[in-house]
């Protein structure tokens, strides 16, 4: 019982996660937009933040899984968690990487 509410606060939480990033990346959106410096690395620079907190819901989301699955689980419940938690592993690592190839080219480097 205590298991399930705390995995629902958990995923409540990668909920508040994804909609603050959300947010804040449609502010700086049409901040940008409204200030007329629209462009790939404005926009990519946007994606770089809002990639950053999806990363965190992640992470959140991966452990009220787990949280969810620690009492009394059964082998159905054990395999759902590791497709679960293979697949959003891959999603971080790909997400990652992209932000890190992201930031060692930066955008101070391409308007050199």
């Amino acid at each position: 019982m205590v298991a399930s509410y705390a995995a629902l606060a958990i995923e409540c939480g990668a909920v508040f996660v994804v909609a603050f990033g959300s947010l804040q990346s449609m502010t700086t959106l049409l901040k940008v937009i409204a200030g007329g410096q629209a462009g790939e690395i404005e926009g990519r620079q946007i994606w770089l933040k809002f990639a950053t907190w999806i990363l965190l819901a992640l992470e959140f989301a991966l452990a009220a899984d787990i949280v969810r699955t620690a009492v009394a689980p059964t082998w159905e419940d054990i395999t759902k968690l590791a497709v679960i938690a293979i697949v959003r592993t891959m999603l971080n690592y790909f997400l990652a990487k992209d932000i890190s190839a992201f930031d060692q080219s930066g955008p101070s480097r391409q308007t050199a």
